[in-house]
């Protein structure tokens, strides 16, 4: 019976010319892909086995390496490895004298000078049993250290639940480095009947724990929790407490809730001796396309307010919506909303987020833009909260403001602009002179033509200032409920710019020289019957010396027929292109009056201007002095100096003053106001020559140093310190010490001063009440102690 399969396997059988073809084609292609491969670039790829996290079924499929002086055993059932044992697997490294593994429940027993190193987290002692995948099992007598944090600490026994979860029993835990000399002891030290460790969660919890510091130990506390790294976590917050000169003893005990990655909440009741309980709250989120965060404080019954109830709010939210949607290129919008419950809030609690603390905005706007147009949709509303002694005028209220603006730059060598403005205005008008609400319809188009070389500047341009009121009632000048005015503006800047070579001080610059002329002619229109809403006097400065308008504002166009001359020199260092030093000079030519004028304001008859000088000087990135002087060649007086200087050679070292001065421009006075302003962040270790060590911004310079830090603001007018910040900082490598003083003028002769303690146990807790941002407000560079980093990677401590 004949062979089926043999007979089919050479029916099936190709030709041998045919089998040589397909052999010689296979070669081809692979040739081909050969060559293909060799063109293609080389590109790096990621191995598992270098990733910070191994996944959990990556894991189980890992191989164990076993290495020792002498091994034994039966396959598959159990290893034996007698001296200088190790065991690896993945991210787990184990050390000891003599090491028993067992292959069917995958248990590994070491005796003897035993140590493992789980992803950088190190346990040392003489017995352990444990499962290798799942990370289950015993140590006993362990000394541990932990990579994220530094902390340390040794237990009785260890019970390991999984890889991320620990249980201690009777143990220690401080972040204090060890010492190499007899008797050392960790400055403080925080020792538990159980410390259960969460390294997914970062998180420590201590049961029956005291905390020992400087050899001072506080009752035992049922539980308290501490972080393990710098991740944001769940619960209570270490208690805050301070001293206030208006509140008496505050005691905070915050609460944080980490709701998600991107959202969380912050609960602080406070307990002030001399007004009551205030409650707040604070929730923060970050999404995609909006975020924000609101704020919230209640006081029920303030006891130095006649009973009365306290509140205050304060919300921020920016959002960025689906601009295609609209046919716009984008569109974004923001909400703020600050209130408070009464006038005196401002006064009474001087540390709230308000950065403006009596003029409180509410602000919503809308802005988009498509193409070369743009333009907000905005409703501003303010609260003011007026102050008997030194009252102020409400500003006007947007209900709403409409703009709408549009640029174009380099058409055909002409540079255009139209800008539209609709607001309308609401106030009470008692409160600004019986001047009536209205709305305002505000145009402005500009068209100007820049001739540019290298050396050489001049762009001539026209404007034309067209506006209409609509008024609630009528005006008290002229009794009219409507006006309108139209303005043009013609103004020519120009300049020229000279470099050179040049040398000071035996340090190469290139130096400019940068003339400059720029004139400005306005006719005059009678404006002096339109109202106010937004509009004031323009501050006399090198950033508005070379401007078309006297006024900030649409309510007043200045008239001008003038001419501003100035000249600039710049040092500039070649290699780098940074600005060593800056020296600039300016004034203004008048050749007619300036006749439009604010309410109760004199017309402006001076042909010349003051003088204004001003000076930059970044010679290194060490120090630098800034300067603007205002002087009147008329009485050889200065009307207004700026002096600042600051020297910063290194983080932790900074100090800046500055001299401001304001003359009186009351007629019959002929003083002024002048302030020193000095601030500082120093080591007084300096003083003694220990200069410390260069370990970065954020890490400090070691243990062991004092920080003299502090500001002050003193007025030379009235001989007294306005506001002031005055303390001391010591850093004690795994603790830093805290005090700090500051005082805050809430009034013309009422102040506010509080004292705050904190001590902060580095990578544990913090106790008291933190200054750091006090410090961070007041001290121009200060760089905090600590601040929080990303956290080492396992194979910064690699077995």
């Amino acid at each position: 019976m004949p062979d089926l399969n043999r007979a089919t396997r050479r029916r099936c059988r190709p030709p041998l010319p045919l089998a040589l073809l397909s052999l010689a084609l296979l070669h081809a292609q692979g040739a081909w892909a050969q060559d293909a491969e060799l063109d293609r670039p080389l590109v790096l790829k990621r191995t598992p086995q270098l990733a910070e996290t191994i996944p959990p079924l990556l894991r189980s499929q890992l191989p164990t390496f076993v290495d020792g002086d002498k091994i034994s055993g039966r396959p598959d059932l159990e290893t034996v490895v007698e001296g200088n044992a190790t065991l690896r697997r993945g991210d787990l490294s184990l050390r000891a004298d003599r090491l028993e593994y067992y292959q069917p429940d995958d248990r590994a027993r070491a005796t003897g000078n035993v140590r493992i190193n789980q992803a950088g987290n190190v346990y040392e002692g003489p017995e352990l049993e444990l499962k290798l995948e799942t990370f289950e099992g015993f140590f006993n007598k362990v000394r541990y250290r932990f990579l994220e944090t530094g902390g340390h600490g040794d237990a009785e026994r260890i019970d390991f639940v999984d890889s991320n979860v620990s249980v201690a029993r009777r143990a220690t835990y401080t972040t204090c480095r060890p010492e190499d000399y007899p008797g050392w002891m960790p400055a403080w030290l925080l020792s538990a009947a159980t410390l259960t460790t969460d390294t997914e969660d970062n998180v420590g919890v201590a049961t029956n724990a005291r905390l020992t510091f400087m050899g001072i130990t506080t009752p035992p506390f049922p539980s308290l929790s501490f972080p393990l790294s710098n991740d944001r976590k769940s619960g209570m917050l270490p208690p805050v407490i301070g001293i206030d000169s208006v509140n008496g003893i505050d005691i905070t005990t915050p609460y944080y809730w980490n709701i998600a990655p991107n959202r969380d909440a912050t609960l602080y009741p406070t307990v002030m001796s001399k007004r009551g309980i205030n409650l707040g709250t604070e929730f923060r989120y970050l999404e995609e396309k909006y975020s924000g965060e609101i704020r919230a404080d209640y006081m029920p019954d303030d006891r130095l307010r006649d009973g009365r109830d306290r509140w205050g709010v304060w919300t921020h939210h920016s959002q960025t919506f689906d601009a295609q949607y609209f046919g716009l290129d984008s569109l974004v919008g923001t909400l703020a909303i600050n209130r408070v419950s009464d006038n005196d809030y401002w006064r009474d609690f001087t540390r709230t987020p308000s950065l403006t603390q009596r003029l409180l905005a509410n602000d919503g706007s809308l802005n988009w833009a498509k193409g070369d147009w743009s333009g907000v949709a905005r409703v501003l509303s303010y609260q003011t909260l007026q102050y008997a002694p030194a009252p102020i005028v409400p500003p006007y209220d947007r209900m709403p403001q409409i703009t709408a603006n549009y640029n174009k730059f380099d058409w055909n060598g002409f540079d255009f602009s139209l800008n539209n403005d609709y607001t309308r205005f609401e106030a009470k008008p008692l409160e600004q002179g019986g001047q009536p609400n209205g709305e305002r319809v505000f145009s402005v188009a500009s068209l100007s033509r820049p001739f540019l070389t290298p050396g050489t500047f001049v762009v001539p341009k026209v404007m034309l200032n067209a506006t209409a009121y609509q008024f609630d009632g009528p005006l008290l000048t002229n009794g009219a409920t409507h006006a309108d005015r139209v303005v043009p503006t013609f103004s020519l800047d120009s300049g020229l710019i000279f470099e050179r070579d040049a040398n000071y001080f035996g340090r190469a610059f290139r130096q400019t020289l940068e003339p400059r002329a720029f004139y400005v002619y306005t006719p005059f229109r009678n404006q002096n019957y339109l109202p106010v809403y937004d509009t004031a006097q323009n501050d006399f400065n090198f950033a508005t010396v070379y401007t078309e308008n006297a006024f900030s504002g649409d309510d007043r166009i200045s008239d001008s027929n003038l001419l501003t001359l100035g000249v600039t020199t710049r040092l500039i260092d070649p290699d780098t292109g940074a600005e060593a030093a800056r020296f600039g000079i300016a004034q203004r030519l008048r050749f007619a009056d300036q006749l439009v004028t604010m309410p109760g304001g004199v017309p402006v008859t001076d042909r010349f201007s003051d003088l204004l000088l001003g000076a930059q000087i970044n010679w290194t990135p060490k120090w630098s002095v800034d300067g603007t002087v205002q002087y009147n060649p008329d009485t050889q007086t200065s009307a207004r100096t700026a002096i600042s200087a600051r020297y910063n050679p290194s983080p932790y070292r900074t100090i800046s003053a500055a001299y401001r001065y304001q003359a009186d421009t009351t007629p019959t006075s002929n003083d002024g106001n002048r302030a020193v302003d000095v601030s500082w962040q120093w080591p007084l270790n300096d003083l003694w020559g220990d200069k410390g060590q260069d370990l970065g911004p954020g890490r400090g310079q070691g243990g062991g140093r004092w920080y003299a830090v502090g500001r002050l603001n003193y007025s030379l007018e009235s001989s007294k310190l306005t506001d002031g910040v005055l303390g001391f900082e010591y850093d004690g490598c795994c603790w830093i010490g805290r005090v700090v003083l500051e005082r805050v003028t809430t009034g013309q002769a009422t102040a506010s001063t509080r004292i705050m303690f904190q001590l902060e146990l580095v990578g544990f807790a913090a106790l008291g009440s933190s200054p750091r941002r006090t410090l961070t407000q007041n001290i121009q560079r200060y760089t905090p102690l600590r601040t929080p980093s990303i956290g080492p990677s396992r194979f910064t401590n690699y077995d």
